[in-house]
């Protein structure tokens, strides 16, 4: 997998440098100090990935995201974690704090690429084929998958598909999240960012910008959190 560099502090784009020499099958074609200057490159050659900056002169990294086209993946690289909420709502894969730590940045790559492999299939249209108390049948992959509710994690709004998590397996589909938030039951799934659906279900804790279910981070969108917290968590706090 290819990818880019895009940070104004050379130290910080020498550490993800090293870490990218460190990991097989990811190679860095170039480097650059400016949104602005990625913006030429990206113009004319084909990138899958870029480790982005967010706090930079000029375009920050969650403008530039904006604009970047809907193939490439983006992982931001930030020494702000305040910025988390803003980066998935641009369709980030992952968000890394500096100094990145090498199994941390392992982690975000692979995510990619797992993402950069379910992406290459064939997903195809109306990819909910039928809709009953407790499941819905999913295409992707050329198959029908039989998606148990309760086996649901959360899902993952990413560019123009979703990642359904679920206790087994990621299920990819080419579908927005809205399409897919408007088929589960309200009493189990909540929209709790652009890009994120959960199962209430499957919660281990919350804090004011969090919800942890596993080992996953979800982050909690500014114009959700009051929903959320005041009609699935208020209504369910043990008092004295």
């Amino acid at each position: 997998m290819n990818c880019i560099i895009v940070d104004d502090e050379p130290l910080a784009r020498e550490a993800i440098e090293m870490l990218i020499d460190q990991t097989d099958g990811l190679d860095v074609i170039a480097s650059f100090n400016s949104a602005e200057a990625a913006a030429d490159f990206i113009a004319g050659n084909a990138v899958e990935l870029i480790f982005l900056d967010i706090q930079m002169p000029g375009i920050n990294g969650i403008e530039f995201a904006r604009t970047i086209p809907k193939e490439t993946f983006v992982i931001f690289t930030t020494a702000y974690a305040e910025f988390a909420t803003d980066s998935y709502e641009v369709d980030a894969i992952d968000y890394l704090i500096k100094p990145v730590k090498p199994a941390r940045f392992q982690k975000a790559v692979e995510k990619a690429r797992t993402y950069a492999k379910l992406l290459k299939a064939d997903y195809g249209n109306n990819n909910i084929e039928q809709v009953a108390d407790d499941f819905f049948f999913v295409r992707a992959d050329r198959r029908f998958f039989k998606v148990h509710f309760n086996n649901i994690l959360f899902i993952q709004g990413l560019k123009d598909y979703v990642v359904m998590h679920t206790e087994s397996q990621k299920v990819i589909t080419s579908m927005n999240i809205k399409t897919i938030y408007d088929q589960l039951p309200r009493d189990m799934f909540v929209r709790v960012s652009k890009s994120y659906v959960i199962n209430i279900k499957h919660i281990g804790s919350v804090d004011n910008n969090t919800v942890y279910i596993g080992t996953n981070e979800i982050p909690i969108g500014g114009i959700y959190r009051d929903y959320f917290f005041n009609e699935f968590v208020a209504k369910r706090i043990v008092n004295k």
